[in-house]
């Protein structure tokens, strides 16, 4: 059974910004990151570097650190997968329902070759932080001149 979720527009303006807020709530929001298309459930991803390491944040607001798993293949693919447990309200009538639940997975391709057995994973406030340290390979070496 289809529940209206909100009243029908009265003006044309109105139906206007109605339309695509609707559309997105039946068949669920997707932005794009790094030109891929991402599912609502998707977590969103920060990553940057420095000399020894990367770093990876995920925002994961509301779930439970032991539905996560992490991953270092191939010494550079990352993988984040979890699941949301749907929220139950025994008796409530949703008006809105936009926090999607569901099993996610992210896979990401990272800059540098990672040292997976060294990989510190922490989840605090809703946001998974990774710190990656870079493979021996991977770092950044000095070279010895030799004047002749």
């Amino acid at each position: 059974m289809l529940q209206t979720y909100r009243n029908v527009p009265k003006n044309w303006w109105d139906d206007f910004n109605w339309m695509p807020e609707e559309m997105s709530r039946l068949f669920g929001s997707f932005g794009k990151v790094g030109g891929r298309l991402l599912s609502a459930g998707t977590p969103a991803l920060n990553v940057w570097e420095d000399d020894q390491h990367l770093y990876a944040e995920a925002d994961l607001p509301g779930l439970n650190p032991e539905t996560l798993e992490v991953f270092v293949t191939e010494g550079n693919q990352l993988t984040i997968q979890g699941e949301r447990k749907p929220v139950e309200m025994p008796g409530a009538v949703w008006h809105r329902q936009e926090r999607p639940a569901g099993q996610f997975t992210r896979v990401l391709s990272l800059p540098s070759l990672i040292d997976a057995d060294k990989v510190e994973a922490r989840y605090e406030n809703g946001v998974l932080r990774l710190t990656l340290p870079k493979s021996e390979a991977a770092k950044p070496r000095k070279i010895a001149i030799k004047a002749t």
